[in-house]
């Protein structure tokens, strides 16, 4: 105001009011022109940081603190693979079936048997000793019934492709489905891992991580073992005929050349562990307990992708021995040839195998049937 006790004139207000504007006006010209502040630069970096996973589902809040517990259910659906096959292939590190840490126990799928056998063509009886064979002869053995085998060399065998082809995939020669159901299988363990890494659920990749890494062992361990060592002498072009009488009243009979049939009845399947095959498979077996361990930081929709990759992986390789009807070992196959004959009695099948072969030496020691002493054509069933 010009002077106290008087109004303000409209001059007066007009030239304040002109002044704070123009004041107001130069401090908001100050503000845009000085530099950018660290404050905005702060918070764009914490938006980045918080960013949400590319795959964030909503899961339902059911206890599955345990899921981990279920890859120690000793199945025997690897085992059963793995004496199939003959051997242990690369894509075998995709398939978390339950009982991977037992895969080494593919040798006791015989459950203990070694079956009597005699050489239809000699008379010599034995026993059967590879393991693989005696469990593949009680899948396709029916009791009552005689059911014959074919025993054929792999041609396949001696080519370089085709040996690398098998170090990824165990071959099938007769059925489509197998192949189909194990690719199946091998793909759901990568769509598992996917699953997992898309989430951003790095416990659960940790645990699938140390699950394929004990297959890996497992791999290289019996992809070692299951090399052929020894299977008596050589008898190249010989025809071999070969009666195995199996527990339950399965008989079977095995044709082929002698060479491929010592190749898959004597010797041993799998060799002894050397000392360091058995460090390996013993690493294998406790990374599996502590991949089951960790488990328990997955987050909820990782526990759901791990119970899936477990019984998913089990289902599908079932599927895939289910529809095996071949076993391959040491490069032969063997399959079921012709229909199964059904006999009333032990005593017909012994008859007429007699009669076929002309000689009934291989019969008597095995105990199918028992000659008089006095005379050399009575006969008599021994039970």
């Amino acid at each position: 105001m010009p002077f106290p006790g008087l109004a303000p004139t409209p001059s007066w207000i007009y030239h304040h009011f002109k002044t704070i504007f123009q004041s107001a006006h130069r401090t908001v010209e100050d503000v845009q022109q000085r530099p950018i502040m660290y404050i905005p630069a702060k918070l764009t970096f914490r938006k980045m940081v918080t960013s949400e996973a590319p795959l964030h589902p909503k899961t339902p809040s059911v206890g599955l603190e345990a899921a981990g517990l279920v890859a120690l259910a000793e199945l025997t659906t690897i085992q059963e693979r793995t004496a199939l096959s003959g051997t242990s292939s690369l894509l075998d590190i995709f398939i978390l079936a339950p009982g991977l840490h037992v895969q080494e126990r593919a040798v006791e799928l015989n459950t203990g048997e070694y079956p009597a056998c005699g050489a239809l063509t000699t008379g010599y009886v034995f026993r059967v000793e590879n393991p693989a064979t005696v469990f593949y002869l009680q899948r396709v053995g029916r009791t009552g019934k005689l059911t014959t085998l074919k025993v054929t060399r792999l041609n396949s065998a001696a080519k370089w492709h085709h040996r690398l082809k098998s170090v990824f995939i165990s071959p099938s020669k007769t059925n489509i489905i197998p192949v189909v159901t194990y690719f199946m299988a091998v793909l759901w363990g990568i769509a598992g891992l996917l699953l997992l890494i898309l989430s951003e659920d790095w416990w659960g990749v940790a645990v699938v991580g140390i699950l394929m890494t004990t297959r890996l062992i497992n791999f290289v361990v019996i992809r070692c073992r299951s090399e052929l060592t020894w299977a008596g002498a050589p008898e190249p072009g010989e025809v071999g005929d070969l009666f195995i009488l199996l527990s339950q009243d399965r008989w079977i009979r095995i044709q082929g050349l002698v060479d491929d049939l010592k190749a898959v009845t004597s010797g041993k399947w799998l060799r002894d562990q050397t000392t360091v095959e058995s460090w390996l498979t013993a690493i294998a077996k406790v990374c599996v307990y502590l991949a089951a361990a960790l488990a328990s930081n997955v987050t909820q929709f990782g526990k759901i992708i791990l119970l899936s990759l477990f019984i998913g992986s089990a289902g599908l390789l079932g599927l895939a021995n289910s529809a095996t009807h071949e076993l391959h070992m040491h490069g032969r196959m063997v399959r079921v040839t012709g229909e199964r004959r059904s006999y009333g009695r032990r005593l017909d099948l012994a008859k007429e195998l007699t009669d076929e072969t002309k000689r009934d030496d291989w019969a008597v020691r095995m105990g199918l049937i028992v000659k008089d002493e006095p005379t050399t054509n009575t006969v008599r069933v021994e039970m």
